[in-house]
């Protein structure tokens, strides 16, 4: 498998045009979020550029924040998933539909039914969507996993995502994986020990 997904003469560099195709793809993604409503920065007004606290209105709204983790690890999965169905497809040219992937999913998060659904089965009780800066920081993120991911090849990649997710879980109760889950199929017990009751 690691021979079909690495090629080691493989090289970013086989085209710009995917990079230029991820800049206009940014720019849009940036051009729909603020036409669904989103602010640029956090309304609070805090300058700070993250918020560790996920249980506070900042959440979200700032550059990094505990979920900044989740989109690296949305990198690391979509190297691996895009290497598997388009093995063929030039290593930049999956950077790009990874790209397009993460920038579908920020502008999905932040319609009205994804928001209502991470408030009605999730912890994200006063989730409002994100800031326009803390979704392009999202983004950064979902690209830093994936060239990760590219460099660390399998083994060490998955430690990883598996280290990170139980960090998550240690610390803030939530992780990608349970996100997904909740997101899915919410299982109340979950739900009642992420917000410490039970």
């Amino acid at each position: 498998m690691n021979e079909i997904i690495f090629n080691e003469r493989e090289s970013w560099a086989y085209s710009n045009n995917p990079y230029y195709a991820c800049t206009v793809l940014i720019a849009v993604a940036v051009v729909i979020l603020r036409l669904q409503g989103r602010v640029l920065w956090c309304q609070i007004g805090d300058i700070s550029p993250w918020s560790w606290d996920i249980w506070s209105a900042h959440n979200s709204q700032h550059i990094i924040d505990p979920y900044s983790f989740t989109h690296v690890l949305h990198g690391v999965l979509e190297f691996w998933l895009i290497g598997l169905v388009f093995q063929r497809v030039p290593l930049a040219w999956r950077f790009f539909i990874a790209i397009f992937i993460e920038s579908s999913w920020e502008v999905a998060e932040n319609s009205r039914y994804v928001i209502e659904r991470y408030r009605e089965v999730t912890i994200s009780l006063d989730y409002f969507g994100d800031s326009i800066i803390n979704s392009l920081a999202d983004i950064v993120c979902c690209a830093t996993g994936f060239v990760i991911a590219w460099k660390l090849r399998f083994w060490r990649s998955l430690a990883l995502f598996l280290t990170t997710e139980l960090i998550l879980i240690l610390t803030i109760r939530d992780s990608l994986l349970i996100n997904i889950l909740m997101l899915i199929y919410p299982i109340d017990g979950i739900r009642q020990w992420q917000i410490g009751v039970g």
